[in-house]
């Protein structure tokens, strides 16, 4: 049997390198949380939303375009570049929201759903197949993301409706992705990722523009593009050094920073509700990414 990637990997002796890249980028995303959740104690989501989409963008445009020039922009779909550009926007938007509300521990939770759906989504939208066994971790799954809201219980908040229409965006996004990774390069993808954010919420801009009044809040507001681009570069970075079977565990690393960051920024613990719910959650998404690495292997 010829080795796999991940064996590949590990003879480099690059793998150590890939995990570290990927925790350090979901911890850069735990610090975007973070901030807009900081932010939105005085500033509208959309402001928000439209200045981490900005620096991003301008993080990009200095990075790619002085190697590649305009024909970065050259895209084989546009339609749905634009598409998935702004089903991140509304990813974006919704969790933005969600975390002026709610703790990160519980976004984080309900947000790792996401790949449960996509597994789901891929038998309509790209004709995949799954088999029982990964149609059983989705149904756990989701039953563990219903021990995290407690649908009914009086404490339940409204945002966290947010949360699970944000999982099934952030699918769909996902999926998109799969298919521009055939036809686009990823630099194009991840140029008009963050560009089309910035134009698509610019008319919105002068109805929900407040000025920062304060050193820190300009600072955020810089910031969220640079923890959100970098935090994109090192993904990309990491899967050169790593296979994704073994960098997918890491992923969830997202949910120790945010508890990390809940607690020491904003005096936040998870109940046991979300730790127990979120166990489920990550081990039912663990099964069904190592089932699909199953069938990968078969073929």
């Amino acid at each position: 049997m010829a080795p796999t990637n991940t064996q590949n990997y590990l003879d480099d002796g690059h793998v150590g390198r890939g995990i570290a890249l990927m925790c350090a980028a979901f911890l850069l995303f735990t610090c975007l949380d973070t901030s807009a959740k900081v932010l939105s104690r005085d500033l509208d989501t959309l402001q928000i939303v439209w200045a981490r989409f900005v620096g991003h963008a301008l993080l990009v445009i200095l990075v790619i375009t002085p190697r590649k020039g305009t024909r970065v922009f050259a895209s084989s779909n546009l339609r749905l570049q634009i598409a998935r550009s702004c089903l991140l926007v509304m990813s974006t938007v919704l969790n933005f929201t969600a975390v002026s509300y709610l703790p990160l521990t519980t976004t984080a939770s309900i947000f790792f759903a996401a790949p449960l759906l996509v597994a789901a989504l891929s038998v309509p939208l790209l004709g995949e197949t799954v088999g029982w066994r990964r149609w059983s971790a989705i149904a756990v799954g989701f039953a563990g993301v219903l021990v995290i809201i407690r649908p009914g219980a009086e404490e339940m908040h409204w945002a966290v409706g947010l949360c699970v229409v944000n999982a099934l965006v952030a699918a769909l996004y996902n999926i998109a992705t799969r298919k521009l990774a055939a036809r686009d390069h990823s630099d194009t993808t991840s140029l008009y990722s963050p560009l089309v954010g910035a134009v698509v919420l610019l008319p919105a801009l002068p109805y929900v523009w407040a000025a920062p009044e304060t050193a820190l809040q300009w600072g955020l507001l810089i910031l969220l593009g640079v923890f959100g681009g970098v935090g994109h570069w090192l993904v990309i970075i990491a899967h050169r050094y790593a296979g994704a079977s073994v960098l997918a565990p890491f992923t969830y690393s997202a949910i120790l920073w945010m508890t990390a960051s809940g607690y020491l920024v904003f005096g936040d613990l998870p109940d046991q509700w979300t730790v127990v719910g979120a166990g489920i959650v990550v081990a039912s998404g663990l099964y069904v990414f190592h089932r699909e690495q199953v069938r990968k292997a078969e073929r």
